[in-house]
């Protein structure tokens, strides 16, 4: 089941997440097999990262919420209360996506 995970950053977390971003990626490499997409969202300048936004494939909200207590920026306080859903895509995806980084 795929799963909407909207993750906000707090206010004035930005050096932390910069600090922590290491750890978080090696956590997210751990679990790439389950990801249909992962990346952070931006302010209209394009480069002040306010948060995340992942789709990912668990088998129910209780693995989501381990999964989740765990995180690197959600452990060190980056994060305020997620925002997490099942996503059903119904619609084929032809462009949108820029090639992973």
């Amino acid at each position: 089941m795929i799963f909407a995970i909207l993750l906000m950053d707090r206010p004035g977390t930005g050096d932390l997440r910069i600090q922590v971003r290491p750890e978080h990626r090696a956590y997210l490499a751990q679990q790439a097999h389950r990801m249909a997409f992962a990346g952070p969202l931006t302010s209209e300048d394009g480069q002040t990262t306010v948060g995340s936004l992942l789709a990912m494939d668990f088998a129910n909200r209780a693995e989501v919420d381990a999964w989740l207590k765990e995180e690197p920026f959600t452990k060190a306080g980056v994060y305020e209360k997620p925002i997490i859903h099942v996503f059903t895509n119904m619609w084929a995806q032809k462009v949108g996506f820029p090639p992973a980084a």
